[in-house]
């Protein structure tokens, strides 16, 4: 996977469609660890945003090549670039390795460590094995897993709310929040969600409440940028892992393939986990290099502000005017996402 790094800050032009019924629409396409992420070539804003693991041709044979984020997605992408069509077949390449071809993913080196670390880790040190594993899993297979813990989820609070104006509006959200390189990805579930979360590959789920019950984007923005704060706290995947069990792991670790039966169930685990606690002072400065009010955010999750009464009085922009995060009717958008 660290060929890959070659591809990083790639972009290109490229003709995008949102429904196959829809005319072909220029995009700028960026090449970023996990995701690609299309945005108006004009304004620079996000329309959309692909977990490279999901990306397929869906034209072999035909030119020039047309991709799509899932075999089911109704999104299509031409692209002309031979340094994107190459960089998103050694993505494909990779992932394929990854899943059919044990023991290809690291080589003969990372091999003999691993069995070295197992060896330890197995009789004496189970959390050593986890972490071990969770440091060499590269980020295009993160970002395969935790797409496909996203569906693990949606098994219990349905699939992800895809309004597609809504969606626009959530790129548009997560790349104001976060910045145009490597943007997480944003997912709103239909049902189910009382708090924000995050799943490998740098996916971030909102609770459907903080949308359509606020009365602005920033209690939104503010839950998205704290749980981003959070997966820095700790290695997604090490939950994950755990969840997995030792043999997973170390299947994983030794075959670069993570069976389905590991995953099953870990949906409902996230939803059930207490999120990690952060210090005051370091969400503050988020919020603050973020240009992001605390307060709409801190009312959310507490509205008396009992829990997070630092976190009001801290507010970084308390008493001034905000700017706005998104324009209204992208909010107007936003707020729709679960509609039809």
């Amino acid at each position: 996977m660290t060929a890959l790094k070659k591809y990083q800050r790639l972009e290109c032009g490229g003709l995008w469609r949102e429904t196959p019924q829809d005319q072909r629409r220029e995009v700028l396409v960026r090449f970023g660890d996990a995701t690609l992420i299309l945005s108006d070539p004009k304004s620079g804003t996000a329309i959309s945003h692909w977990s490279l693991p999901a990306i397929e041709r869906i034209n072999r044979g035909e030119e020039p090549p047309v991709f799509a984020p899932g075999a089911d997605a109704a999104e299509s992408l031409e692209l002309t670039d031979p340094d994107m069509i190459e960089a998103l077949g050694a993505v494909r390449h990779a992932v394929q390795a990854a899943t059919a071809r044990p023991g290809r993913l690291r080589g003969a080196i990372l091999a003999a460590t691993a069995l070295a670390v197992v060896a330890v880790a197995v009789l004496w040190l189970p959390g050593a094995l986890v972490r071990h594993t969770a440091s060499v899993v590269p980020p295009a297979q993160r970002a395969d897993l935790g797409q496909r813990a996203l569906d693990d989820l949606a098994r219990v609070t349905g699939a992800n709310c895809n309004n597609r104006l809504g969606l626009q509006a959530l790129a548009g959200l997560a790349e104001r929040v976060f910045g145009p390189v490597d943007t997480p990805i944003l997912y709103v579930m239909p049902e189910g969600v009382e708090q924000p979360l995050h799943l490998p590959g740098r996916l971030i789920v909102l609770p459907r409440r903080l949308i359509e019950q606020a009365n602005g984007p920033e209690a939104a923005a503010g839950a998205a940028l704290v749980e981003g704060l959070r997966a820095r706290a700790r290695d997604p995947i090490i939950p994950m892992l755990e969840h997995a069990g030792l043999r997973a792991t170390l299947q994983l670790l030794t075959t670069a393939a993570l069976p389905d039966a590991a995953l099953a169930g870990y949906g409902e685990a996230v939803l059930r986990a207490a999120p990690v606690a952060l210090p005051d002072a370091q969400v503050l400065a988020a919020f603050e290099a973020a240009q992001i009010p605390a307060t709409p955010y801190a009312l959310a999750v507490d509205p008396e502000g009992k829990t997070t009464q630092a976190l009001l009085a801290g507010d970084p922009y308390k008493g001034l005017a905000p700017t706005p995060l998104i324009p209204d009717d992208s909010w107007v958008a936003l707020q729709g996402i679960c509609g039809t």
